[in-house]
């Protein structure tokens, strides 16, 4: 069982169970793959190097648009710009962090050093994003019920397996960032 993060003198430490960290990789893998979006055959070399994309489009996927949001409310055209401009580069970084966290996995103990605790962070976020999407949660009545979920023996169908996986994940995060927090610097 995990034991979650903590500050330790060599960074931030966490013991995970092989089948944690199966679990982990695979939700990794899995917004991912949401967020890999296949670069045009007759793409502009140079809007690719600068990071603009000429064919972003609005997610149709709920989940997929909770991680890439309109930046823009209320003028669908001045959205649809910055996500031209922006959403390459967005995808690429949380793709980036994702690739970082899954390969973090490798080690037992987990070990992160601040740089690679944030990238866990933003993946255990974007991970907990889809989720919380997937679950439908809107209000804190949602994300109640979801936390009452805690027993895997009374789990009876995919949302409360789901519930889980959340829960899990929240908690792994809520621990990284305790312990991200005891770093800073006491006033």
């Amino acid at each position: 069982m995990a034991t979650g993060f903590k500050l330790t003198r060599r960074g931030i430490a966490a013991s995970l169970e092989p089948g944690e960290r199966d679990l982990l990789r695979s939700l990794f893998a899995d917004v991912l793959g949401m967020l890999e979006a296949a670069a045009p055959r007759d793409e502009d070399p140079l809007a690719a190097l600068v990071g603009m994309d000429s064919t972003a489009r609005v997610p149709e996927d709920p989940a997929l648009l909770r991680l890439l949001p309109d930046a823009v409310r209320g003028d669908d055209g001045e959205a649809l710009e910055f996500r031209r401009l922006t959403e390459r580069s967005l995808r690429e970084s949380k793709a980036g962090a994702l690739r970082g966290a899954a390969l973090l996995l490798e080690s037992s103990p987990v070990v992160l050093d601040d740089e690679q605790a944030r990238w866990f962070a933003r993946a255990l976020n974007d991970v907990r994003l889809v989720l919380g999407e997937r679950l439908g949660l809107r209000t804190d009545e949602d994300a109640e019920r979801l936390h009452g979920i805690t027993d895997p023996g009374k789990a009876e169908n995919v949302e409360d397996y789901l519930a889980l996986v959340y829960n899990f994940v929240t908690w792994l995060q809520e621990t990284l960032m305790t312990a991200m927090l005891g770093q800073l610097p006491r006033r």
